[in-house]
């Protein structure tokens, strides 16, 4: 709902992806652009939402970053590859269906080898929810 909610609102529209680990995961959803900023729908942090079906199982798999339990605000990367070791430690809540070449292009952004951070200002122009689970 957080995401869904934050993506109607185009609060993700301009959000560098300030974190960008080729095999791993690119970050985004920090409106400042430092990677440290963000909020939730409700303005607070907000409670793990695990479901034990939900991995980190293949490229494209979509997730709530955060910085400890029960930290999620606005914050979200996608992955490169499966990365089970992530499971159950941050949320998972949706998959790339469309754009993996989009991927593709962001995985081979020269970054600085300090804190990741791509080279080159990238950012999200827009996000287009395919299937909205809680719509009728």
């Amino acid at each position: 709902m957080n995401f869904l909610a934050l993506c109607a609102s185009d609060y993700y529209n301009g959000c560098l992806f300030h974190r960008n680990i080729k095999g791993f995961i690119v970050q985004t959803g920090d409106p400042t652009h430092t990677g440290k900023g963000g909020n939730s729908i409700w303005g607070k942090k907000f409670e793990d939402e695990f479901k034990e079906d939900l991995k980190h199982s293949a490229r494209g798999t979509v997730s709530m970053a955060n910085n400890g339990p029960n930290t999620n605000a606005s914050q979200f990367f996608v992955t490169y590859a499966a990365h089970p070791h992530l499971d159950l430690k941050y949320t998972v809540f949706g998959k790339v269906i469309d754009g993996f070449d989009t991927l593709d292009e962001l995985e081979k952004l020269p970054v600085n080898p300090k804190n990741y951070k791509p080279l080159t200002e990238t950012r999200i122009n827009n996000i287009t929810i395919h299937a909205n689970p809680l719509a009728g």
